[in-house]
């Protein structure tokens, strides 16, 4: 009951949690059609809501994506820890009703954790499920929305047979010819271009560039972690040497750069993200098609129905910035793939051309939905290319601002000591790219810009953020068992640089390390540095009871991989295990990490003479404890 003795307005609550903007979309999509067919709703992001305030709520639904090895999504972190307490009594959510969908990837080891720890933690609260939790799957032919779309019609129906009273038209069937385009999220506000000088450039003013970026990124829909809009450092590539042999299929780089703002402070284990740029052209293309003015300065701010009390904008306008600016920073129109909403919204766009409409109409129904995954996310097409396929699209900036993915920063695992490389930091990076089903080839943004990127030309500064990573950075005094074949090996690079330095001053504990890859000769990271440390009393040398143990895959006709080369070693892994070391791997998400999983269960379960779901309990101990830890990417 509110103040008074007023009941409140029922309301739909749609509750998101997102990483990349998936689960924003989807969340966004749910509120859509609940306003398709007459329920009252709210779109919110789990950081934007009062965790205490739940308990109020008739009708919630959660759309939940999962990071990394099973963790929730930065906006969800808060949130989480509330729900975690011990004091809510098993009784505290009995008058709500929850639905959960999860956006995931099967191909990681813990799938969908996040929804599915939700889930079960709201049921221990005592809410009451609407329906059975949905899970989303980015290995689908349609990705997530080919669990949605029936989830979602699912949820409509259960709901209007249990709560018909929320539904003014009292249908819930879909009209999908009536089309709902609203207002847009966001204003732009254009100043006058004479009260302003100097455009982003970049220049050796880093504090200049730090506040361009700053502003723009405070201004973009998608928020970057809370108040990191400016970068920590701005750095320039010194180093970018081939690692893979020039005409293999695989290109892996070493970069090396040099902070120029400040002095680099990290620890190993740490990760580096970077904001790509795009390409000067493709923007200027972009800006063109648009009929946009890249010399305006702007500001972008939501609407008065949109803005939260808490948020800055609501109090003062910030500093306008050069349109181009804004969109090169902020917009990803040379390589993300537009959202579904994209094709929905542009047919209210269209500008005569009746072939193009029908052509959008049909993309976004749900009939269209296989077809338009083939057309846009297999061939990962532009935003850009997209716009010239449907040349009488004419959408305002106010929607183009709203409906482009947000250039987002790329993480990427540190792969040098802070002791071994004052004020350096390096990493290693596979270049990305594939054929798409039409034999058109792609390339990852980030890892193609920066090796384009030439160490000798100063003009180019990078910025860049510096955050913890998912493994933590070892004492000198503990034993290391790593496994990281491939670029999997970047982080213990460091490691491995790291105890070579403290080995100098002090005693260090013992190292054992798995690599693997292809072929020898091709492909084989690092080789003189690994075997440099496994000789002559280095830390992975068998006179430190250390050692290195390399898998080549492709050099004989029977495949041997990392996991083959620890059960060679499962008694050295077994002894020091027992002796108090902890576990570090690295690499691919698809396979690796449960195999690898796997094949430590075995050991266990041989070495110590135990069956195999104790040596599963044995290795969740060691997770808990923190001395297994797995970092894996997609």
């Amino acid at each position: 009951m509110e103040e008074g003795g007023k009941e409140r307005p029922f309301r739909l609550l749609i509750l998101y949690a997102s990483q990349t903007g998936n689960a924003m979309d989807a969340a966004e999509r749910v509120g859509r059609e609940a306003e398709r067919i007459g329920c009252p709703s709210s779109v919110v992001s789990m950081d934007g809501f009062d965790a205490s305030c739940l308990v109020h709520e008739r009708m919630v639904i959660f759309i939940v994506s999962t990071t990394g090895q099973g963790d929730p999504p930065d906006a969800m972190k808060v949130f989480w820890r509330y729900l975690l307490q011990k004091n809510l009594t098993r009784q505290w959510l009995e008058q709500v009703r929850y639905a959960v969908f999860g956006l995931g990837d099967s191909g990681y080891q813990k799938y969908n954790f996040a929804a599915k720890k939700l889930d079960k933690r709201l049921k221990d609260l005592g809410a009451r499920p609407i329906i059975e939790r949905g899970l989303g799957d980015d290995q689908h032919p349609s990705g997530y929305e080919g669990a949605l779309d029936p989830w979602l019609s699912s949820l409509w129906n259960d709901l209007s047979q249990t709560n018909p009273e929320i539904f003014p038209t009292g249908s819930v069937k879909l009209d999908h010819d009536t089309r709902i385009l609203g207002t847009p999220k966001f204003e732009i506000v254009y100043h006058n271009l004479h009260l302003f000088q100097e455009s982003y450039s970049c220049t050796s003013d880093f504090r200049y560039s730090a506040k361009v970026i700053e502003r723009a990124c405070s201004m973009s829909p998608a928020k970057f972690r809370n108040d990191e809009y400016r970068p920590h450092y701005f750095l320039q590539m010194v180093k970018n040497d081939r690692l893979t042999r020039l005409g293999s299929d695989r290109d892996v780089r070493h970069f090396e750069f040099e902070a120029l703002s400040s002095g680099l402070e990290y620890q190993v284990g740490d990760v580096l993200e970077v904001l790509p740029g795009q390409d000067p052209a493709s923007v200027d293309a972009f800006i063109q098609r648009c009929n946009l003015n890249p010399d305006a300065y702007i500001t972008v701010q939501p609407n008065r129905s949109e803005k939260q009390p808490s948020d800055p904008s609501t109090n003062a306008m910030g500093e306008p910035v050069r349109l181009r600016a804004f969109i090169a920073l902020t917009m990803d129109v040379s390589s993300a793939s537009p959202r579904r909403y994209f094709f929905e919204a542009s047919e209210f766009f269209f500008a005569g051309a009746e072939h193009e409409k029908e052509k959008l109409l049909y993309f976004a129904s749900p009939e269209g939905r296989d077809d338009l995954y083939q057309y846009n996310q297999k061939e990962r097409r532009t935003v850009l290319e997209v716009l010239e396929d449907f040349p009488s699209v004419q959408m305002p900036f106010e929607w183009l601002v709203q409906l482009i993915p947000p250039l987002r920063t790329r993480a990427f695992s540190i792969s040098s000591s802070p002791l071994a490389h004052p004020n350096q930091v390096h990493l290693t990076v596979s270049i990305v790219s594939w054929k798409t089903p039409l034999k058109r080839k792609r390339c990852g943004l980030c890892s193609t810009w920066l090796a384009n990127l030439d160490p000798h030309d100063s003009k180019v500064h990078i910025p860049a953020w510096i955050h913890r990573g998912a493994l933590p950075p070892p004492p000198p005094s503990l034993p290391l068992i790593l496994v990281g074949p491939g670029t999997g090996c970047a982080p213990f690079r460091a490691y491995v640089e790291e105890r070579a330095v403290q080995s100098v001053s002090e005693n260090t504990a013992p190292i054992l390390f798995f690599f693997g890859c292809r072929n020898e000769g091709i492909d084989f990271l690092y080789r003189d540095f690994w075997l440099s440390h496994a000789q002559n009393h280095g830390v992975l040398s068998e006179e430190k009871d250390g050692g290195f143990f390399v898998a080549f895959s492709r050099d004989q006709p029977q495949k041997i991989y990392v996991q083959h080369k620890m059960k060679q070693e499962s008694g050295r892994i077994w002894s020091l295990l027992n002796a108090g070391a902890s576990i570090y791997t690295a690499g691919s998400s698809t396979k690796m990490p449960a195999d690898v999983t796997s094949f430590f269960e075995d050991i266990i379960s041989q070495e110590g003479g135990v069956p195999k779901d104790s040596a599963a309990r044995f290795l969740s101990k060691l997770e808990r404890a923190g001395r297994y830890n797995v970092e894996a990417w997609s």
